[in-house]
């Protein structure tokens, strides 16, 4: 079986977006201390960092980066199961 669960689907992409908050966490940072204090003004004081931690979440969770996710999911899936066929336990 190739595809993935809807409760499959919804786990790699919950562990990806906190792979990404961990990967772009500098980023998240500096945007937090942008946004400290202010209210409307976030708007455009924090553009260009609000930007940045777009750009870098979508590194890891944008369609391009899922689909590698999935792929690799779905390989490490059915070699378990190959493994639980050849020898059951």
């Amino acid at each position: 079986m190739n595809a993935l669960s809807r409760r499959e689907e919804e786990t790699l992409l919950k562990k990806t977006k906190e792979h990404a908050l961990k990967e772009c966490d500098p980023i998240v940072k500096e945007f937090a201390e942008c946004a400290e204090g202010r209210t409307f003004s976030v708007a455009w004081e924090c553009r260009g960092k609000y930007k940045a931690v777009q750009d870098c979440m979508l590194q890891y969770t944008g369609p391009e980066a899922m689909a590698l996710v999935r792929a690799e999911y779905l390989r490490l899936r059915n070699e378990q199961q190959q493994k639980t066929q050849v020898n059951p336990s």
